[in-house]
């Protein structure tokens, strides 16, 4: 299953941006949102969010 962003945790803080290796994390209106076409379900991103804002479901 692809990343899931809670958007009431995330920060905006774009930690999860660069860590992604399918570039399929991007930002809009000040939050992360997952392209989930693009999404390879590594849980690279989980790891990094220092507000455990994103999870796999």
């Amino acid at each position: 299953m692809p990343a899931k962003i809670d958007e009431q945790k995330c920060t905006g803080c774009e930690s999860c941006v660069p860590e992604c290796p399918s570039e399929a994390i991007k930002m809009a209106d000040e939050k992360a949102v997952v392209d989930l076409d693009a999404c390879v379900d590594c849980g690279s991103c989980v790891d990094v969010c220092p507000s455990e804002a994103i999870t796999m479901e």
